[in-house]
């Protein structure tokens, strides 16, 4: 770019992210949605507010051969919300771009194989995340952002805050996730986070890349030969809890869906008996064969 086509830029682009601000976007979609403004200006190298239809249909062409149509559905939405309430114009290309619909049933790892990839994991602070991760049906954001103040033992519950759709929620605690979690904060004693990050940055928290990378690691020392991630765990939790009996109105809530439809997924039941939601999940986790039980 040009310096005066760059200030352009730098002008309407912080007006993109003040927009999205005004419109209570969530952190995570203004960040998509600023990093699609970014992707076609450097592609073009131009300022994206005089592009033209051909110019957007040879950019999206390239970017459904080269990205998933997750990334190619979130770049179209920013991009829509760009020229909108930035340019004050409506594309009615953009609505073209329709990521096919695709509805795949996520790979769910048995009781069995979810004790033994807890057991074999081998640094500590991931044995006990993946045990938080599982044992309580957490996103992957949730667990990693849990304070020491969101652990009620006397209620035995766990106070989920600002989760999707920015809704809090509470969770059973099972005995056996909090024994666990008091023995690793002894170990580190940060006076805020339960899975803190490095010792050299006081309010930093475990990276996400490390807990992907080591799931990948002990599943497939494992020799689990399955598509897993930590959301896997969650999907694992909401199915046993189905197998189990509880209810799909009790496991919704768990899960803080907003549809049933979404909860609905786990399962093909066609009879599911109403039972104890916090039995239930305390079962789920006592019934987990470990390797290791922190000295306790």
């Amino acid at each position: 770019m040009t310096t005066s086509e760059q200030q352009r830029f730098d002008s309407l682009y912080k007006q993109h992210l003040t927009n999205l601000t005004l419109q209570g976007k969530r952190p995570a979609t203004i960040d998509a949605y600023s990093r699609a403004v970014r992707r076609i200006a450097a592609y073009f190298d131009a300022c994206p507010d005089n592009l033209t239809t051909d110019d957007l249909k040879r950019y999206f062409a390239q970017l459904i051969a080269s990205h998933s149509w997750s990334t190619v559905k979130l770049d179209r939405n920013g991009l829509q919300f760009f020229y909108r309430h930035v340019l004050n114009q409506n594309w009615e290309w953009l609505n073209i771009v329709k990521p096919p619909q695709v509805h795949r049933l996520p790979d769910i790892l048995t009781p069995a194989e979810v004790a033994i990839v807890i057991s074999l994991t081998r640094q500590l602070r991931y044995q006990v995340f993946f045990l938080t991760l599982y044992s309580m049906g957490l996103r992957l954001g949730e667990a990693i952002s849990l304070q020491i103040g969101d652990i009620d033992s006397a209620l035995m519950q766990v106070h989920i805050r600002d989760a999707k759709g920015g809704k809090d929620r509470f969770v059973p605690l099972p005995q056996r996730t909090l024994l666990a979690l008091r023995y690793y904060w002894q170990i580190h004693r940060h006076p805020r986070y339960l899975f803190p990050g490095k010792d050299d940055k006081p309010d930093s928290l475990i990276d996400k890349g490390g807990i992907q990378k080591a799931l990948k690691c002990v599943i497939r020392e494992c020799n689990i030969h399955k598509s897993i991630s930590p959301h896997n765990l969650r999907h694992s939790y909401a199915t046993h809890l189905l197998e189990q009996g509880l209810d799909l109105r009790s496991v919704q809530t768990l899960l803080g869906h907003s549809s049933l439809n979404t909860t609905a997924r786990y399962t093909r039941l066609t009879q599911i008996t109403r039972k104890n939601t916090v039995k239930a999940v305390n079962e789920l986790s006592d019934a987990l064969v470990l390797k290791w039980e922190w000295g306790l």
